[in-house]
């Protein structure tokens, strides 16, 4: 069996499409290309890849409805969005919809293939998890570090976790009650240049509030520390 991370590239330019199918082959990684969400849907139906590179501007069924429904599917498969250059708006909506990083057109090969990598590592997670141990009570719901979801309090549902989302949150369950600054955040959960997209960690904590707080609109497990940036507070029940 062929262990090799298997990434999908999902882009309906056929000749640009093909080109990155070649590149990411002789990297290493099991690559493949389809034309958009039809074709995506029945590859993921046989095989869920380690790591979907997206493109927005798809015909028909866009990149972020298929952000969504691969979210829905898995919180382990990476999503890496490919956005028009300098559309900061992509980039906001991208990340809302659960991906765990973006590129802008036109990206230099090396530059893909540093994000790649960086989401691999970061969708294959860690063994072990010294300082806080395998569950952390996080508002409303319970975080749970061996299976990387969110359990419901009240009926134990589970919930999958973006890697994005589950590195910052496994951030604030080893640092509770500790002021984190937004730079250091992006820098240990990002693994990217720091001037890439500094409101990476705002869009973030905005979604996983809207999972965790029982108000949303008034955060009480996730604050915001003014002029620093953000810190944990375990409940205490």
């Amino acid at each position: 069996m062929d262990h090799r991370p298997q990434i999908v590239v999902v882009e309906d330019e056929a000749a640009q499409r093909q080109l990155l199918v070649d590149y990411l082959a002789r990297q290493n990684f099991r690559a493949s290309g389809v034309d958009g969400g039809v074709a995506l849907r029945r590859l993921v139906e046989h095989e869920l890849p380690t790591l979907v590179l997206l493109d927005v501007g798809l015909p028909g069924e866009d990149g972020f409805a298929l952000a969504r429904w691969l979210r829905e599917k898995s919180g382990r498969v990476g999503i890496i969005m490919v956005t028009a250059a300098a559309d900061t708006i992509d980039r906001v909506v991208g990340l809302e919809t659960g991906a765990d990083d973006y590129i802008a057109k036109p990206f230099e090969p090396r530059e893909l293939l540093a994000r790649v990598k960086s989401v691999l590592r970061r969708a294959a997670g860690t063994a072990m998890f010294p300082a806080a141990g395998p569950r952390v009570r996080m508002g409303r719901r319970v975080l749970d570090l061996e299976k990387r979801v969110l359990v419901e309090v009240s009926d134990g549902r589970e919930e999958p976790l973006a890697a994005s989302e589950f590195d910052l949150l496994k951030v604030f369950a080893e640092n509770p009650n500790r002021p984190l600054m937004r730079d250091w955040l992006l820098e240990v959960t990002a693994h990217r240049d720091m001037d890439a997209f500094d409101r990476a960690i705002d869009l973030r904590i905005t979604r996983l509030r809207r999972k965790i707080e029982i108000d949303p609109a008034h955060p009480e497990t996730i604050r915001t520390v003014r002029g620093v940036g953000y810190m944990f507070v375990p409940s205490r029940d």
